[in-house]
């Protein structure tokens, strides 16, 4: 739970953005799109399927860049679909 007192203000927290993407690519060009992925940073593809399906999580500091890794993913060569499916935050002290 956020603490808003003296001790743990939101000003001296840090925010870690989790957040997990389903990218839907051409299943004959996986292994492409995977490796394009794969030179983002904060990025870690946790499974993949047969039909071009990813699972790929990304951790940072700011909500801007997911919304910036989503458009950039959705333009590689291949990609059919980028879909945020789960996005947490959470609070650290500074």
């Amino acid at each position: 739970m956020l603490r808003l007192d003296n001790e743990n203000s939101v000003m001296d927290q840090l925010e870690v953005h989790i957040s997990s993407l389903v990218v839907h690519a051409r299943p004959g060009h996986l292994q492409t799109v995977k490796n394009n992925i794969e030179r983002l940073p904060g990025i870690e593809i946790h499974g993949e399927s047969d039909s071009g399906k990813l699972v790929v999580v990304l951790e940072t500091q700011n909500q801007s860049y997911i919304t910036d890794v989503i458009e950039q993913i959705n333009n590689f060569e291949y990609v059919l679909s980028t879909a945020l499916v789960y996005h947490q935050i959470e609070y650290l002290d500074a």
